[in-house]
């Protein structure tokens, strides 16, 4: 053995691991790094990952509170290569996910969980072209959501007439135009500021944002309508996929997925049950809505499903009808089982 050989060789011994490169996933979120997304879901996962890889891989989370915060820069921030991985709000910027926006119409979703295994099922079919070019981890929505405001309690649909309220997405902001409020597109972490300086009079949120953005001290009022939800996404890019050593591919396939979506019926519930227990705890209002309310309200909002649905196919969504009454199907099958 020649010297230059045997010290290559030694040198391997001595430093094996400088021939295994190690692998670094960026994960960014918009939700603050006490939320329940970034505490149940993206730090687990990551190190899960970084387990199954044995230790070759190394997960860094960077929550709403980073230079990677921002609500409207995720998928973008993925596309451009800057994170690994993002979970985004389907409705911030408005525009995208087209198809998959149809479950934030009134009284398509019927909980978190019903909601976000219907999404996935359809994922490969109807709704794979909303996301191409990436490789999508997981999609999901929260449960049926709530009218919240800081000074006028709620107690009909009619009683938003004349608010600004915070809207998570065009669906929403269209059924509240219908009923004569004011709808402000504006990302969950500014709504706080935005209410304590009068900008806005309330905003749509499930219970789990009212504690996860601190909102349970300056949203007073809490109006159990449950007519809309919000979806999301969690994505990286095929191209950074693709490029990754097989054992981190196999690593992501075998922890996201429905390893995911069937868990977020129960993290939804818990996160939900964070927030009233914090609304209650400060004696704040809630005004139930009956389930025969509720019914009146899917005749009364069919104008504006109607309206939505055109605009999707003028948009160039030939088959927007096909797919919500997919949704339809599917989530009232998932709901019973």
């Amino acid at each position: 053995m020649t010297k230059t050989l045997a010290i290559a060789v030694a040198a391997a011994l001595i430093f094996p691991a400088a021939a295994e490169a190690q692998t670094e996933l960026k994960f960014s979120t918009f939700v603050p790094p006490t939320h329940g997304f970034v505490v149940n879901v993206l730090e687990p996962l990551g190190k899960e990952i970084e387990k199954r890889t044995g230790g070759k891989t190394t997960v860094r989370v960077f929550a709403g509170n980073s230079p990677f915060g921002k609500t409207e820069n995720q998928a973008d921030q993925v596309r451009q290569g800057v994170v690994d991985v993002a979970w985004g709000l389907n409705g911030i910027p408005r525009g995208r996910f087209l198809r998959s926006s149809i479950m934030e119409f009134p009284f398509v979703a019927e909980s978190a969980d019903s909601a976000s295994k219907t999404l996935w099922s359809m994922l490969p079919g109807m709704l794979a072209e909303d996301y191409k070019g990436f490789k999508v981890l997981a999609l999901h929505c929260h449960n049926p959501g709530l009218f919240h405001t800081r000074d006028k309690k709620i107690e009909k649909l009619e009683d938003v007439k004349g608010l600004r309220m915070r809207a998570p997405n065009p669906s929403t902001q269209a059924l509240l135009q219908y009923l004569g409020a004011t709808p402000v597109g504006m990302p969950p972490t500014q709504v706080y500021e935005n209410i304590e300086k009068g900008v806005i009079d309330g905003a749509v949120f499930p219970w789990d944002a009212i504690k996860g953005f601190r909102l349970e001290a300056i949203l007073k009022n809490h109006f159990d309508a449950r007519v809309y939800t919000t979806c999301f996404h969690v994505v990286m890019s095929e191209t950074r996929y693709a490029a990754l050593p097989a054992e981190v591919r196999r690593a992501i396939d075998e922890t996201t997925g429905p390893v995911l979506v069937n868990q977020f019926g129960l993290w939804w519930a818990k996160w939900d049950q964070a927030g009233l227990d914090a609304v209650k705890a400060r004696g704040n209002v809630i005004v139930p809505v009956s389930n025969e309310q509720r019914e009146a309200w899917r005749v009364q909002l069919k104008p504006v499903i109607e309206s939505q649905l055109a605009e999707l196919e003028k948009a160039g969504i030939g088959n927007a009808r096909a797919i919500y009454d997919e949704m339809l199907k599917r989530v009232a099958r998932y709901a019973k089982k």
